[in-house]
Order: C-alpha cells, then structure tokens, then sequence
C-alpha cells in the first residue's frame, strides 16, 4: 500500500520516466531467447579426430554442455576416432571429417603410432599428420584446426610407448609450422597427486570420463572461447 500511496505523489516527469523502465525491461524479458543463447546462431560444429582417447573420451558431452554455455550458442562435437589406429587409419578418413563441415577440428593421432607392436615410424607419423593437417585446411578452410597432446601413460601402456615425447613433438611441429593450434592436456594432468593420477587413469592410458571432464574440458573451452568462463 505504501508504493500505492507514493506514486500519485511522484512528478509526473518521475511517473513517465519510471513507468519507461518498467516498459522496456518487459521487452527485454519476453524478447530473450528460451534456451539463454543468442537467437538465430546455428551450431557450432566440432569435429573430435583421434584414437580411443577421443572414442573412448567421453569428454565430448562436457565440452557441448561448457562450451555452449560461455559462447551462448549450440554446441555440436562428432566424433571420428577409432580404438588401436594409427595415422595410416586417418588419412582414410578425412572424407568423414570434410562432409561433417566442422568449424572446429580436434586432433589427437599420435598415441598409437608410437606403440612397438603397431609401429609407425617417427618419419611416417610425421608425414602423415603433415598431409593430414595440409587436406583438411585446405578442403575446409573455414575450420579451426587444434592439434592435442593428451593424458600421460603409465604402466604397461607407457612401456609400449618408450618415444612418444617424440611423436608428440613432431605432431606438434607440423602442426605450427602451418601456424595452426596445439593444446597440451598433459600439464594439466600431472598437477594431480601421484594416487589421484593413478586412479584418474586407472589402465595407464584411458581416463575415466568424469575425470577427463573435468582436466580437458575447460582447457579446451578457454582455448576455442579465447577466454576463461569460469568452468
């Protein structure tokens, strides 16, 4: 009763200048978008390229729900990995990655190459993420293109990759060497406590998917957003 009693005795310039307050916030609350995103933004199309750390990721959910939230847009990851391939696997599937027309590309190939029972030489590796990464800029141009470096391997799965610092750096020097993007993960892993790790990743080569979530998502968000929105 006392708003009822103040307002006839507010100035009229007051009573039009308040009552145009109230006008144009009830216009922004019925103008703005359901879902929180800006209207009429198609999706942004991600495309996850790897091994089982990507096809066994489950990551992928995460960075949709994360990344949609900081850009304010849709957010679709596809992924085109397969468990135990190498880089000679891929070059067979650029076709798959070009007809999905991503504007982001994740690329993480290296893992298996430098397995000693799949062995693909450090020469051949790094040829072929050379001519994968020349296609793929090339068929789409459009596309952001980010190489990754992903979690460490212990255990039996770090012995059977005695040189993949190797591969790693020279997927990482193709990668740069064309001025397209490298992610490192592994940083971010090894700031866990030894038991933490061990646990996180409990084969020595796949995380578990909570956990890789929460390591890989929001580096990847900041890095695609180009800021920090807090997750």
């Amino acid at each position: 009763m006392t708003g009822l009693r103040l307002w006839p005795a507010m100035p009229i310039e007051r009573r039009l200048a308040y009552g145009l307050v109230l006008f144009l916030v009830s216009l922004v609350t019925l103008s703005a978008p359901k879902n929180g995103y800006a209207e009429n933004l198609p999706p942004l199309k991600i495309v996850a390229f790897g091994t089982s750390l990507t096809a066994r990721g489950g990551w992928q959910p995460a960075l949709e729900k994360d990344l949609a939230a900081c850009l304010q847009r849709p957010v679709n990851v596809v992924s085109v990995a397969k468990s135990g391939e190498t880089t000679i696997w891929a070059l067979t599937q650029i076709d798959r990655v070009v007809a999905e027309q991503p504007d982001v590309i994740l690329i993480e190939l290296y893992a298996n190459d430098a397995t000693l029972q799949r062995f693909v030489s450090l020469s051949r590796s790094r040829q072929d993420i050379g001519e994968i990464l020349d296609q793929l800029r090339q068929r789409v141009p459009r596309a952001r293109i980010i190489v990754m470096a992903m979690n460490p391997f212990s255990g039996l799965r770090g012995l059977i990759r005695p040189f993949v610092e190797s591969y790693i750096s020279a997927h990482e020097v193709e990668a740069r060497k064309r001025g397209l993007e490298f992610v490192d993960h592994r940083p971010n892993w090894e700031r866990l406590a030894p038991g933490e790790l061990w646990a996180a990743i409990p084969d020595g080569a796949h995380p578990r998917p909570d956990i890789a979530s929460k390591i890989i998502v929001p580096e990847l968000v900041k890095h695609i957003a180009g800021r920090n929105c807090g997750g």
